[in-house]
């Protein structure tokens, strides 16, 4: 057990030297093995969202795009985190984990865990989906399940189609092994010839500009479609005239595909960059997918070429690539999805009687305005709220943050048309967000043809947070209307992720963000601001000083709570503060999407915290920070997880949120969300994931997406009626 007085000497005035030595003191207490693995959690978030594919409760075609989208998260997991833990091996740099294994044993820990959940994965398709949706009509099928007329179509199909764009590959002492590129999909042939009677190995990819599903001709309701490689397979007789095709398999491979920059060392960070996306394409391996029919020969001359270990291997029944179900999900069966929900304009930024449009800046001077997506719109306020500062007259400048946006950005068009008409437009372009650093390149190139003054941020940091900032003249003086928010300025994510935003024209959150957008477009971020946490400096420490405060409060008998929403929960440094509040008998409400290193519920050390995780139609997206505070309560959004590069590596930004009736709507969402009446998975001590989704009585319990949605319908009809 910790001694409290260790920590309470004098702290609640201690300069930040004293604190730090105090908070170590009382670390040095708490018991080693206190932490789970970051790896082996993030897999079991995986399995979280393939549990949601397994639910028979879920829409069809629904269940069919968590398949998809397991597999998509598990390619970017090889990509970066496996990739990352193998980089380090082969170049000696590895260090112990959070929980003090070895890089090499996690990797081991992470092979036998994938393979369990691949196969999983599999089956689930094979099992469960595929013939759900073969009830409902929809069926995807083998070339040995289709007709003879049927099969005629699709050789005309394939002859017109498919055949012109194929490129098969030799191997022999004239052909050497081709280059395999990450994620394509494949087919390892062996032929014969027929007149050495010599064997021979071909290597043909599957187009990945092709339909992955091809509809299969046929009369009737059914919707068939015949993976593309199973058409191919059945005719490649056509591409190898002369040969005898004696096997053919299917294969995938993974490769490393994270980008390393040096930027200290490179004057040119966009052709570094454009550089480096050109090396990712040749990143050495680290997963090879192959069908479970995959003979010893073509197996073995893979792993030498390949020059991949057995470990690395997959051996997988069904399809390669599930991602392909992805074209699946967008059929038009509402039978089979979830019920439409269309996004509702914010009450505050609805048109007043007798205006066909809102006027928003009038609307944020009313007060501070809190809009939450998907179930408010993010077109009739993020979008509106950029594109109405562009076209006022009165607007002067517009800074703002770019991470990611869609490639029809309206936003981006937004800023160049604030700038071709004679604004000032600062936009920091973050060129290093992972697998959209291409696009941001683009985007970037175009505003700075069309005249805004592009930045890249700072040197060493991701510029990750959601800022925008109008300023405005009013009566001859400069008003600061501003925007923070949880998640990125897309539009098309924005219909699929949960997340807040804050506009506000509050004087102190105004020169807050202008001081921050200099140092963003200057050196560094040093300063310390009045109503934002703003990392890398102040963030991390700034939230052990709120839970400590909470820490004390509890020892006092004043009123004392934490709650964090996030979607990862790793940093160590605040973990060790939650416990020491929980040891002083603070309750702390941790609601997790993805990793959680965090243990909840273990005695002496974290009784006091309980863990909770949602998925669903949305993505659980937000941070929020919520500080009980003797009654005053001090909540935060924003842009940070709490993860090393969040608060050590990135540009992170918090804002406080100050309006009752917005801390009240926040809280509800809290209660909501930690209720034993919600669906959601609870984390065990042990590291395990229990699902919650039915009472006892085997109903169904609050689907938290579908009441939020509803109480933002609620709200929008109380103000048509009044």
């Amino acid at each position: 057990m910790i001694e409290h007085d260790v920590l309470d000497a004098g702290l609640g005035d201690a300069d930040d030297d004293d604190f730090d030595e105090a908070v170590e003191a009382a670390d040095a207490q708490l018991p080693e093995n206190r932490y789970l693995d970051r790896e082996l959690s993030w897999l079991a978030f995986n399995r979280r969202v393939l549990e949601l594919a397994e639910d028979p409760l879920v829409p069809t075609l629904e269940r069919a795009n968590f398949l998809a989208i397991f597999a998509s998260n598990l390619d970017e997991f090889f990509m970066v985190r496996v990739a990352g833990l193998k980089r380090r091996i082969v170049t000696g740099l590895a260090v112990p984990t959070n929980v003090g294994r070895s890089a090499q044993d996690v990797l081991s820990d992470i092979s036998a865990e994938a393979h369990r959940l691949q196969l999983r994965h599999a089956a689930t398709w094979t099992d469960h989906v595929r013939p759900a949706l073969a009830e409902s009509g929809i069926e995807v099928v083998t070339w040995s399940e289709v007709s003879d007329d049927e099969r005629e179509r699709l050789s005309e199909y394939f002859q017109a189609q498919v055949f012109p764009v194929l490129m098969p590959l030799a191997v022999d002492p004239a052909h050497p092994f081709p280059y395999i590129s990450g994620l394509s999909l494949n087919l390892a042939i062996r032929v014969r010839n027929a007149r050495s009677g010599r064997q021979e190995f071909a290597r043909l990819k599957v187009p990945p500009m092709l339909p992955r599903l091809v509809l299969v001709p046929r009369d009737g309701n059914t919707v068939r479609y015949l993976p593309l490689e199973d058409l191919i397979a059945n005719h490649l007789g056509d591409l190898f005239p002369g040969m005898e095709v004696l096997d053919h398999h299917a294969f995938r491979l993974t490769r490393n595909e994270d980008v390393t920059i040096e930027e200290d060392e490179t004057e040119n960070l966009i052709q570094a960059l454009e550089a480096e996306l050109l090396r990712r394409r040749f990143g050495p391996p680290i997963r090879l997918e192959i069908t479970d029919d995959m003979d010893d020969l073509t197996l073995d001359l893979l792993l030498s070429e390949l020059d991949i270990t057995e470990q690395e291997v997959y051996r997988l029944p069904g399809p390669l690539d599930l991602r392909g179900l992805f074209d699946l999900s967008r059929i038009d069966r509402p039978d089979l999805h979830y019920p439409p929900h269309v996004p509702k304009t914010a009450v505050a930024f609805q048109p007043t009687e007798g205006s066909s449009r809102a006027d928003l800046f009038a609307a944020i001077r009313r007060s501070d305005v809190l809009v939450h997506h998907p179930y408010e719109s993010f077109a009739t306020s993020v979008q509106a709220f950029l594109e109405q500062a562009a076209k006022d007259p009165h607007v002067l400048a517009i800074k703002q943050t770019l991470y990611r946006t869609s490639g029809d950005s309206p936003i981006v068009q937004a800023l160049i048309d604030a700038a071709e008409s004679g604004k000032q437009v600062l936009a920091l372009v973050e060129v290093k967000a992972r697998f959209d650093e291409a696009a941001n390149i683009v985007w970037a190139r175009k505003l700075e043809k069309a005249g805004v003054h592009v930045v890249y941020g700072l040197v060493g940091l991701k510029t990750h947070c959601k800022l925008a900032l109008v300023i405005r003249e009013e009566d001859g003086v400069l008003r600061h209307y501003s925007h923070v928010g949880t998640g990125n300025y897309n539009p098309k994510t924005s219909r699929l992720y949960e997340d807040f935003g804050l506009f506000t024209v509050d004087n102190e959150v105004g020169r807050d963000l202008t001081r921050l957008f200099n140092e963003l477009s200057g050196y560094a971020i040093e300063k310390k601001f009045k109503r934002l946490l703003v990392a890398p400096l102040h963030l991390r420490k700034g939230l052990i000083r709120q839970i400590d405060k909470e820490r004390r409060n509890a020892l006092a008998g004043k009123p004392a709570r934490v709650r964090i929403k996030v979607n990862s929960m790793v940093d160590e440094q605040i973990i060790d503060a939650l416990y020491r509040a929980s040891l002083a008998g603070v309750p702390v409400e941790v609601w997790v999407r993805g990793i959680c290193s965090l243990k909840p519920g273990v005695p002496g050390l974290s009784e006091n915290i309980t863990v909770r995780s949602i998925l669903g139609r949305y993505l659980e997206h937000s941070r929020i920070f919520s500080f009980e505070n003797d009654g005053n309560p001090q909540v935060y959004i924003g842009s940070a997880d709490i993860m090393h590069r969040n608060l050590d590596r990135r540009v992170e930004a918090l804002v406080r949120v100050t309006a009752p009736a917005q801390l009240h709507d926040l809280n509800a969402l809290f209660d909501l969300a930690m209720s034993d009446g919600t669906s959601s998975w609870r984390l065990r001590d042990d590291g395990e994931w229990v699902r919650h989704s039915q009472d006892e009585d085997g109903k169904p319990l609050v689907d938290l997406q579908e009441k939020t949605m509803a109480s933002v319908s609620r709200q929008r009809r109380a103000r048509a009626v009044r």
